[in-house]
This record gives C-alpha cells, sequence and structure tokens, in this order.
C-alpha cells in the first residue's frame, strides 16, 4: 500500500492489529513526508528516525502492546522526554535532557505508540511564536501554542499529535490547520512531566484527523476505553447554537461557518436550539486572562529572575501584566469561575453539546504572531469538553470549523456527538 501516512490512526490501527500492514512500513511512509516537507513547514525541533525504526521493529516482532500500537506519534517540546532534548520553546532550556519521560509520554510508549519526536512549540506554550508554518498556506500562521503538532498531523506526516491548551492552544492551531483538536475535560490526563504555566488552566490534549482517532489517543492516555468511538451513533444529538459574549468579534467566515453549521445540522435530524449563557458569563474571557497572566508569572518564577534576558518581549509582556494581577482580582476571577461551572446545568439543560465558534477566522497571514484565543478562553476556564471540528473553508481558502463543547465530564458523549456532527457537516478538502 502506499501513502499510508495518510490513514488516520483508527484505520492505521486496525490494519496494524491484522497485520496488513506493518509498524516498519507505516513509519518509513511517515518518514518520508517529513522528509520531503518539514524544510517548507518547520514542524519539529527534533526527529528520532533511527530510534523510531527501533521501536517500530520490535513493536512489529510482538503482539499488540495497547490501543496505539505502532502508531507514529509527534510529542510537543512541552513535554518530558528522557531520551530526546525538551526545551519548551525557550533558549533557557536549549539542549536540555530531562530524566525521566512525562507521565503521558510514558504511558504512550507503553501503549505501543512510537515517538517519532518532538513539535515545535511557542516560547512556554504562550505567544511568541516558533518557525512553523501553515501547510495550508505557509505565508499564515498555524496557531500555537501547538503549533507543530497540528501542522504535522495536518500535513500527513503523523496521524497523532500532543497538545496542550491554557487558553486556545489546542482548538485554534487546529482550526488553523484544519485537523480535529480535543481538549478534554481538566485534569482527565495526568499533567506530570508537561511543563506547568497555569496550575489551574493547563490542560492535555491532542490532535488528530478524525473524532474516533483523538478519542483512541485519549482512551489510551487515560485509561477510559468508554471513549473509544467502535460505531458512529444514530440518534441525533440535542445541540444548543452557542455564540457566545464574543461573537460581534467574529469574522465573517466564522459567522457563516457556525451559522450554517446550525441550518444543516437542523436538516439533518438534530434537534437545534439557541442558547445564551447567563449574563455572569460575560466577564469570564477578562477572568480566564487574569488567571492565565498571573500563574505565568508565578510558574516562571525561575526563569524571570534568573533567567529574563532570555525571554522574549512578549514573554516578559505577559509575567509583567501578571505580577500586576492582584491577589484580590485573581481570587475574584476564580470565584467568577467556579460560579460559571456551578452554573452549566442550566445550561446544557434539555441539549447535549453546543456548537461555538473556534476561531475568530482563517489563520491571520504571518508567522510572527499566532492568532487570538478570544473564542476559546472560556471554554478552558470552564474546564468542559472541546472539540474541534475543521467544516469549512474562509476567503483565502483556509480552513474555518466550529466547537463542539459538552458538560463537565461528559467526554464521552462530547465526542459520540461530535462525531455524528462531523458526519454531516463534512471536512472541506485538504
Amino acid at each position: 500500500m502506499a501513502n499510508l501516512n495518510r490513514l488516520s490512526a483508527t484505520e492505521a490501527a486496525r490494519k496494524l492489529a491484522t497485520r496488513e500492514i506493518t509498524a516498519v512500513e507505516l513509519l518509513t511512509d511517515c518518514l518520508e513526508r517529513i522528509r520531503e516537507r518539514e524544510p517548507a513547514i518547520h514542524a519539529w525541533t527534533f526527529v528520532d528516525a533511527d530510534g523510531a525504526m527501533r521501536r517500530a521493529r520490535a513493536l512489529d516482532a510482538q503482539a499488540s502492546a495497547g490501543l496505539l500500537h505502532g502508531l507514529p506519534i509527534g510529542v510537543k517540546d512541552l513535554f518530558d522526554t528522557f531520551d530526546m532534548p525538551t526545551s519548551y520553546g525557550s533558549p533557557i532550556y536549549a539542549n536540555h535532557r530531562p530524566a525521566a519521560d512525562a507521565s503521558s509520554v510514558a504511558l504512550t510508549r507503553a501503549a505501543g505508540g512510537i515517538v517519532v519526536g518532538k513539535t515545535v512549540t511557542t516560547e512556554f506554550a504562550t505567544f511568541h511564536p516558533g518557525p512553523t508554518c501553515n501547510p495550508h498556506n505557509p505565508e499564515h500562521t498555524p496557531g500555537g501554542s501547538s503549533s507543530g503538532s497540528a501542522a504535522a498531523v495536518a500535513d500527513w506526516m503523523v496521524p497523532l499529535g500532543f497538545a496542550s491548551q491554557t487558553a486556545g492552544s489546542v482548538v485554534r492551531p487546529a482550526a488553523y490547520c484544519g485537523v480535529v483538536g480535543y481538549k478534554p475535560t481538566y485534569a482527565t490526563i495526568n499533567r506530570v512531566g508537561a511543563k506547568m504555566i497555569s496550575d489551574t488552566l493547563d490542560t492535555v490534549g491532542v490532535v488528530a484527523r478524525s473524532v474516533p482517532d483523538v478519542a483512541l489517543f485519549v482512551a489510551a492516555l487515560s485509561d477510559r476505553r468508554e471513549l473509544l468511538i467502535e460505531r458512529p451513533d444514530t440518534d441525533p444529538p440535542r445541540v444548543g447554537l452557542c455564540t457566545t459574549y464574543e461573537w460581534d468579534r467574529a469574522a465573517p467566515e466564522t459567522v457563516t461557518v457556525v451559522e450554517d453549521a446550525a441550518r444543516r445540522l437542523a436538516k439533518a435530524g438534530a434537534k437545534v436550539r439557541d442558547v445564551t449563557l447567563p449574563s455572569r458569563f460575560a466577564g469570564l474571557v477578562d477572568a480566564q486572562l487574569a488567571i492565565m497572566v498571573r500563574e505565568v508569572a508565578l510558574c516562571l518564577s525561575h526563569e524571570r529572575l534568573v533567567h529574563r534576558d532570555k525571554l522574549s518581549p512578549e514573554m516578559i509582556t505577559m509575567v509583567e501584566a501578571g505580577l500586576a494581577v492582584t491577589p484580590e482580582r485573581y481570587d475574584a476571577a476564580r470565584a467568577l469561575a467556579r460560579s460559571c461551572r456551578g452554573a452549566l446545568g442550566g445550561v446544557f439543560d434539555g441539549i447535549d453539546v453546543v456548537i461555538a465558534p473556534s476561531a475568530v477566522g482563517e489563520a491571520p497571514e504571518g508567522i510572527h504572531a499566532t492568532g487570538d484565543p478570544l473564542f476559546n478562553r472560556i471554554w478552558t476556564l470552564l474546564r468542559v469538553p472541546c472539540v474541534h471540528l475543521p467544516v469549512g473553508r474562509g476567503p483565502r481558502g483556509l480552513p474555518v470549523g466550529v466547537t463542539v463543547a459538552g458538560p463537565l465530564a461528559a467526554d464521552r458523549a462530547t465526542l459520540r456527538a461530535a462525531n455524528w456532527i462531523y458526519a454531516k457537516l463534512g471536512s472541506p478538502a485538504n
């Protein structure tokens, strides 16, 4: 078979399980794609082709190791790897070699995954970008902070990539690169060994090319096999159209895609109704920002006190903004978040999921910035599961999509609803 790198993770897993293909064959095609496209995309900070191939050969010689057996995977360079450099997107940690894997990376290996290498992250998973370009148009940003993982998956280099989200770092790059991104309920995946920048917001997530793929990956990392989607649901979900309080800042292409999605889902048999968030939710964007910048400043205390000269201007600006957030403002923001989480039962009363914007619009031109996480902030702060679906194109031909968000801890139902929705809305041609 040719072009095995274009298989979805679930398709590849099935073929590997039946020995229709081998891990070596799949990895060979992925590495060839990386060699061909990496000079243009710059998705990787480190690729261990030899180590990955040794691992593939060993896996082919044994029984299945787990859910990820033989699947090539990109690890965001925010996650520690004992056998590869881990720089967290910062020159402070150039050539840093952790002593141990992050827990999620260790679990990936234990489940049979092949760590191909480390993918580009922005500086400490914030806003100062790396060199990664958007695979659909290299003159545009891939988003951030999970820039390399989203670009590598979108460009057929690997079927699965690690991501993480503090504001919008799973959903936004997935939106800009046209892949599926899944931010699980907060703390679904253990965070030990991932560089922490916000202890109440950081959430480990994943990117892939289908909803069953992201479900497979997170099922393996969280020991929650109930997340697996082995057959699609036939019953349509109850869907709320939630434009959020930031709707007036959405670009025309986002407005069109979200409104069109609601119409098409209703036509396909889903029960769709408008959902208006309670008025207190209007303050969540500002609350998320206050919490995030204060926690970033505190989590990076060593870096700002000892290595300030190696921080980017964007990082210094964020740290200074965080230091200016008073304890009283921080406590009030967290209190608002708790209050709004308590009100989610009413938001989801009578519906299974909401659809909402994933990004302001198409990926902005230039790679000097990673875009605005405006439409992701509230869902991260609310800690609910979110799945980005690429379902349209904007005026420049770049991907645009929607976020499917569900109630707290309702990841299985949210994934199944997202899979039904994606089947009805379809994916734009790559």
